[in-house]
């Protein structure tokens, strides 16, 4: 049943050590919105009007990192303790007892994992982009030098302090561009993988873009985007990527745990995190996924799913919640 229209607020709340930016949209049960890297709680404005419109409260944190919230400097302070706490606090702040929880990137990284850390507050999960995937048999910056003794690998690039963050933050609409468009649809972001680690920083290795609007992304969307990033930085993100081996370390007894919860996957079929790991993550999720009661994978579309194709996106969130009901 449709509502009426509502508008987005935004407040900050306290969350554990750090203060936490939201935005908010609707009534009724509450959706939380986890982003990933380069987003912010804005990536999900699609979802945030499309869902409060049915008749959910609609909830887009800055996570851990990014935009309003706090950044700590230290990498250890985005391991699974604290981005875990992050959503059992925000919870907690908001009087919420359970929530469906739907992640994007290391948003649904995290999602994964708190389905396991915090089972009794997650009702569902809405997943995007990243499958659920069996615990990797070495330490991620491992498996990280070894690639990037292959070929150029950001996973690899950004563990250290420094280059990155400097690379990137030099000029933030060029390298917000740059990025945006080498992992949607419109481009093969494989084709970066053409190039050595030596020598290379992300910036160099992908493809320019073109001018703005495009289909999926607005010139005044954009530029909300450079000025955050501007103002930020964006070494709070890349600190996800340098606390990956304290998650894996954290999650030894817990990753390979079966998510029972009810759950659906969505994501677009250029998507690079699916297009580097094939068809084996989505068969095994089935296993690794007991709850996952459907898949979607949208034609012709990349990292950005909830942006580059935000109808068939909030038809499948909405599908996937009325079953809750």
């Amino acid at each position: 049943m449709a509502h009426p229209a509502s508008t987005p607020t935004h407040r900050t709340v306290r969350v554990g050590d750090i203060d936490m930016h939201i935005t908010e949209q609707g009534e009724g049960d509450p959706v939380v919105l986890c982003h990933g890297f380069p987003g912010l709680g804005y990536s999900w404005r699609h979802q945030l009007r499309a869902l409060s419109a049915a008749g959910y409260r609609a909830i887009a944190p800055d996570m851990r990192g990014y935009g309003r919230t706090d950044a700590p400097s230290d990498p250890r302070a985005y391991d699974r303790r604290h981005t875990v706490d992050d959503m059992v606090g925000l919870l907690d702040a908001l009087g919420i007892e359970q929530a469906v929880f739907s992640g994007h990137d290391f948003g649904a990284h995290l999602t994964w994992d708190l389905a396991n850390w915090a089972s009794e507050r997650v009702r569902a999960l809405k997943q995007l982009s990243v499958p659920r995937m069996p615990r990797m048999p070495i330490r991620p910056s491992i498996g990280f030098r070894y690639l990037a003794s292959q070929h150029f690998v950001h996973l690899h690039y950004f563990q250290e302090h420094g280059p990155a963050d400097r690379e990137l933050g030099d000029d933030p609409k060029a390298s917000l561009a740059k990025i945006f468009y080498a992992l949607s649809g419109a481009n093969r972001y494989l084709d970066c993988w053409d190039y050595p680690s030596e020598g290379n920083g992300y910036l160099d290795v992908l493809p320019e873009s073109p001018a703005l609007p495009w289909s999926w992304l607005s010139e005044d969307e954009f530029d909300y985007y450079v000025q955050e990033y501007a103002r930020t930085g964006f070494t709070g993100g890349l600190n996800w990527y340098r606390a990956e081996d304290y998650v894996w370390d954290q999650n030894e007894d817990q990753h390979d745990r079966p998510i029972t919860v009810p759950t659906t996957f969505i994501a677009g079929s250029k998507d690079p995190v699916l297009e580097m790991l094939g068809d084996k993550p989505l068969e095994a999720m089935s296993a690794l996924v007991p709850g996952l009661t459907s898949t979607h994978i949208i034609p012709g579309v990349g990292h950005f799913v909830q942006m580059e194709a935000a109808e068939q996106v909030n038809s499948a969130m909405l599908e996937f919640l009325a079953e809750l009901d």
